[in-house]
């Protein structure tokens, strides 16, 4: 297969001079299978190839259909389309976010969290006009329009509007560059055939997505590196949109590794609410640790994971808590508890008890590997709680490096297999020594 990151980005980027290091392609790191443990990761050869991998997810989302009354499936995006698209949306939305996070710091509000910091507009529109950016009868006009609360703020929410309403204005919006501090483009020109390339993978997406809405599927847009990330997050909100006005169709993935995890979950949570629409989400700690950061240290960045696994432990924590929260405030909210951790599982139904949110509702679901951790996969089936095997399929030779990198990533799991195993032979022999085998409650 050709690899997408091969080639010199400004050979086919007009302005790649400008990317910021983290959405570059780079010749050295262009196999994204290195350092990998918890993921497959995919290359993109050609459209067909995509329509292929689509042909795949529409049968599997047919399969899930036919075995299960409520089942998930699962897709990746980076085999819909060409990933280089996803690195150069993923710069504007980082750009443009980060822009907005450089104007609330000017108005005194650095440190808080993204949905606390709010924009006084005519601070705002000054700061815009002293910038070069626009000037206060051009910035006038960005907050009036219908998308925008009708209040003298602005939060990220309806800063992330504006940049939908502007761009249809016109393809090129100058913000500063806070490392220079000179003005340029956010917007990358895509050519004629990146921009087919970017419509056939909204399409791709559509249609998966009518195919899960019509068999009564979920359907899961697994997460990929943060360099995709934002891009792929986007896109699946928009599907959320679009189909879970009604019910959780579509599921977006949240890597607690990440520092920013907690950000991206409330923000859209937050917007969720406001659009009125159903919440969807899986909550994983994440599955590109290694290459991230040795990503990051090589061409020199900062490095996007939380810096110990304690951290990310707290973080996985209380982005649940707050979805677990937004469910017994509105019920408009999902989640899939995608761990093996004995902890996370513990809390979560800690959390539940406490917060009065019952099994039978199916607000929360819990997700683990198949042939692994059944000590917490079948106690769960069995106490009525939502619990899911995610199944790997495919060729033999593809699937079992699959499935000895979870051996390998899950080694530990075999000690926590023997505890389990040593706790239920001594309750055997305890009960055969009370005379009551077959009763629990001797």
């Amino acid at each position: 297969l050709s690899r997408v990151h091969s080639a010199s980005p400004s050979s086919s980027t007009p302005g790649a001079e400008q990317r910021e290091k983290q959405y570059q392609a780079h010749r050295g790191l262009g196999d994204r299978r290195g350092g990998v443990i918890g993921a497959r990761t995919y290359f993109y050869a050609d459209e067909a190839k995509c329509d292929q991998h689509m042909e795949t997810f529409l049968r599997c989302i047919d399969a899930s259909s036919g075995s299960s009354e409520d089942g998930f499936s699962a897709i990746k995006l980076t085999v819909l389309g060409r990933p280089q698209f996803l690195l150069q949306f993923s710069e504007v939305l980082v750009k443009w976010r980060r822009f907005f996070h450089q104007m609330a710091a000017e108005q005194g509000q650095a440190g808080r969290a993204a949905l606390e910091m709010k924009l006084e507009v005519e601070k705002l529109q000054e700061a815009l006009a002293n910038l070069g950016i626009a000037t206060k009868a051009e910035s006038q006009h960005w907050f009036t329009g219908d998308n925008l609360a009708a209040s003298s703020t602005v939060d990220l929410l309806d800063w992330n509007s504006l940049i939908d309403s502007r761009t249809k204005l016109s393809k090129l919006l100058l913000i500063p560059n806070m490392q220079t501090g000179q003005l340029e483009p956010l917007l990358s020109h895509f050519t004629e055939e990146e921009d087919l390339q970017m419509k056939r993978m909204l399409q791709r997406m559509d249609i998966l997505a009518k195919r899960a809405a019509e068999k009564g599927v979920r359907l899961l847009v697994d997460a990929e590196q943060s360099y995709f990330q934002p891009a792929i997050s986007r896109l699946t909100l928009e599907m959320q949109r679009r189909f879970n006005r009604d019910r959780a169709i579509i599921f977006n993935t949240y890597q607690c590794y990440l520092k920013e995890a907690y950000d991206n979950v409330t923000v859209d949570v937050e917007l969720s609410r406001r659009e009125g629409w159903h919440f969807g989400s899986k909550l994983v700690r994440g599955a590109y640790m290694e290459q991230e950061r040795e990503r990051a240290a090589k061409i020199g960045y900062e490095d996007p994971i939380n810096p110990t696994y304690e951290k990310t432990n707290e973080m996985y924590h209380r982005c649940l808590d707050y979805v677990l929260e937004e469910i017994k405030h509105s019920r408009k909210a999902n989640v899939m508890v995608a761990s093996h951790n004995e902890d996370t599982v513990k809390f979560t139904l800690q959390r539940m008890m406490e917060l009065g949110i019952h099994p039978s509702e199916k607000k929360v679901y819990f997700g683990q590997l198949l042939g692994m951790c059944d000590q917490i996969t079948f106690p769960l089936g069995q106490a009525g709680f939502p619990v899911y095997k995610y199944v790997p399929y495919g060729p033999v030779n593809e699937v079992l490096p699959y499935l000895s990198r979870r051996a390998q990533e899950n080694r530990g799991f075999m000690k926590r297999a023997n505890r389990e195993r040593d706790l239920l032979w001594r309750e055997v022999k305890r009960r055969l020594l009370a005379g009551s085998l077959f009763s629990p409650n001797p």
